[in-house]
C-alpha cells in the first residue's frame, strides 16, 4: 500500500508523529501532503490547494475555525469530537460531586460545619440529565451510575446511549428541566444552543438543581444564570467553560459561593496530543482504506 503524505503542522509533536508512523503514513512538507494535521490555531492557518483531501483538527470545538471561516465543502475536515471524553466525562463527574458534597464551600470556609453540614447533597438516587450526549454521554453514564444515579441522556437523534436510563431528542427539551434534578452540558455550541440555559429553563428545574457546563460558555446565558444563583432558583453551577474566557475579573459570578468555576482544564493541554493520538491513527487508517471518517465535521451546522 502507499504510504499516505501527511503535513503534520506548524509543529512536530512526538505523540502525532508515532501515530502517523503507525499507520505506514509518511510525514511531508505542505505542498507534497494529501493530509494535514493542523494542531495549531485560526490564526495562521495556511492557504490550502486541492491537493489537500482531508484537514485534521485537534479541538472538539472548532468554533474559532468557523469565525475564520475556515471549513470549507472542498475537502474533508473532522475534529475530536468524543476523542477527549474520558478526561471531560472524568471532570464534570468532579465539578458535580464537589458542587453536591459542598467541597468548594469547605475550602473556603474550614470546618463552618453547621453552615456547609445542611447544604449537602447525594448523588446517590437523583436524577442527572447529559445534554448533548455523545462521547462525553457514554464516558460519563456509567459513572454516575456508579454513583447510584439515573441518568437521561439527550442528543439530536435520540440514538441509544450506553448506560442511560432514558433517551430523549434534543427537540424534547422543553420537559426536561422539571423531571432531572441535576444537568451536565455537552452539546456543541452552534445557534441552536446558545443560551441553552436561560432564565426560563432555570426557572423550571427544582430549587436543589447544580448545573455543569463542560461544553462551551455560550450555552449558558451567565446573567440570567447569576440572577437564578443569587435568588436561590437553583442551588448552584460549576463551569469549566465560561463566556468569553477567562471571565473578567468584576464577572458577579466570582463572587457566589455556590459557584464553582475551573479554567477550561476538563481536557487538560498536558495530555491532548497524547490522547488524540490514537483516534489520529484510526483515522488515519480508514482514510487509507476508503472508509468513513470518524468526528467529521458537518460546515453547515458549525461543528
Amino acid at each position: 500500500m502507499t504510504a499516505i503524505p501527511v503535513a503534520l503542522e506548524p509543529y512536530r509533536d512526538e505523540h502525532l508523529v508515532a501515530a502517523i508512523a503507525s499507520t505506514g503514513g509518511e510525514i511531508v512538507g505542505l505542498d507534497e501532503a494529501r493530509v494535514l494535521v493542523w494542531i495549531g490555531t485560526p490564526d495562521d492557518f495556511p492557504e490550502l490547494g486541492d491537493h489537500i483531501e482531508w484537514v485534521a483538527l485537534k479541538s472538539a470545538g472548532i468554533e474559532d475555525f468557523f469565525d475564520a471561516g475556515l471549513p470549507d465543502d472542498r475537502r474533508i475536515w473532522t475534529n475530536a469530537s468524543g476523542f477527549y471524553a474520558e478526561n471531560v466525562a472524568e471532570h464534570a463527574l468532579a465539578l458535580l460531586l464537589a458542587g453536591l458534597r459542598q467541597i468548594n464551600t469547605a475550602v473556603v470556609r474550614h470546618w463552618d460545619k453547621e453552615r456547609i453540614d445542611t447544604s449537602v447533597r447525594s448523588l446517590h438516587g437523583s436524577t442527572v440529565a447529559i445534554v448533548g450526549a455523545g462521547g462525553i454521554g457514554a464516558s460519563l453514564a456509567p459513572r454516575l451510575k456508579a454513583c447510584g444515579a439515573r441518568v437521561i441522556a439527550v442528543n439530536r437523534s435520540g440514538r441509544d446511549v450506553p448506560g442511560a436510563d432514558e433517551v430523549r431528542r434534543a427537540s424534547e427539551l422543553d420537559g426536561l428541566w422539571g423531571a432531572t434534578d441535576h444537568v451536565v452540558l455537552a452539546a456543541p455550541a452552534t445557534a441552536e444552543t446558545r443560551h441553552l440555559i436561560n432564565a426560563e429553563t432555570l426557572a423550571a428545574l427544582p430549587d436543589h438543581a447544580w448545573i455543569v457546563n463542560v461544553a462551551r460558555g455560550p450555552l449558558v446565558d451567565e446573567a440570567a444564570l447569576y440572577r437564578a444563583l443569587a435568588d436561590g432558583v437553583i442551588a448552584g453551577a460549576a463551569l469549566d467553560v465560561t463566556d468569553p474566557e477567562p471571565p473578567a475579573e468584576d464577572n458577579p459570578l466570582w463572587s457566589l459561593p455556590n459557584v464553582i468555576i475551573t479554567p477550561h482544564v476538563a481536557n487538560p493541554a498536558s495530555g491532548l496530543t497524547r490522547e488524540f493520538a490514537p483516534w489520529l491513527a484510526e483515522n488515519l487508517r480508514r482514510f487509507a482504506a476508503g472508509e468513513d471518517l470518524l468526528a467529521r465535521v458537518t460546515p453547515d451546522r458549525n461543528y
